[in-house]
């Protein structure tokens, strides 16, 4: 029997577009993914949101507004929460800080939103979320 996970994305904005990693983690490797990761032990959501988004994009959050969640299960039996935030205040310039798990980091319009989307992606959209 598999496990349950919890993660969480963030999506930010710049000038009408959003900042998506192309994955090349084991986990979602070849999905175009928001900066996130998981919850660790005594931290908040937010909190883990605006370290996860630090650590893989050097971009500073100040604020986090929560948007929704999702319920994945991935093929290897693991069962993921993924808590979804949107950055309000942040600041800094985008550098990709994990080389090994991120190829690149990109600005999509909404319109514009590149494929295959990361599992909770599709869900969140799948359940009625625009970008």
């Amino acid at each position: 029997m598999g496990e349950i996970k919890i993660g969480v994305g963030t999506v930010i904005y710049q000038n009408g577009k959003m900042l998506l990693g192309y994955r090349l983690s084991k986990h979602g490797h070849g999905f175009w993914a928001f900066p996130g990761g998981h919850v660790e032990m005594g931290e908040t959501p937010e909190e883990a949101a605006i370290r996860e988004t630090l650590e893989e994009t050097a971009l500073t959050i100040r604020t986090v507004e929560k948007l929704s969640f999702t319920n994945d299960f991935y093929e290897n039996g693991t069962q993921y929460i993924t808590l979804f935030f949107k950055a309000i205040s942040w600041t800094g310039e985008v550098e990709n800080l994990e080389p090994e798990k991120c190829e690149r980091w990109e600005w999509f319009s909404p319109d514009e939103v590149p494929a295959p989307l990361f599992l909770p992606i599709r869900t969140l959209t799948n359940e009625g979320y625009s970008f």
